[in-house]
This record gives structure tokens, sequence and C-alpha cells, in this order.
């Protein structure tokens, strides 16, 4: 957290990718496909 104040940059925007990824796969887990998963990533 400290990085991301006193750095220039910062990784918040990969971050928040994969956490929204992280969170659509925790919701399809067992349900779902690669193609599902893929077509929700790609939908949001």
């Amino acid at each position: 957290m400290t990085a991301g104040l006193s750095l220039e940059w910062s990784s918040g925007g990969t971050q928040g990718a994969a956490n929204r990824i992280k969170k659509i796969k925790r919701q399809l887990y067992g349900r779902a496909g690669f193609a599902l998963l893929r077509k929700m990533i790609l939908l949001q």
C-alpha cells in the first residue's frame, strides 16, 4: 500500500483487473468451462 503512495508508478490498474477476473472465476467455479469464463471476462 505504501508503494502506491510513495512511488511515481502504481500497479493498481493491473491488480484491479486481476481481482475482477478472480471474482468471476469464483462465481463460475464448477459450473463452466473456459469458453464461458472468457465470455464473462470480455463482457465486463
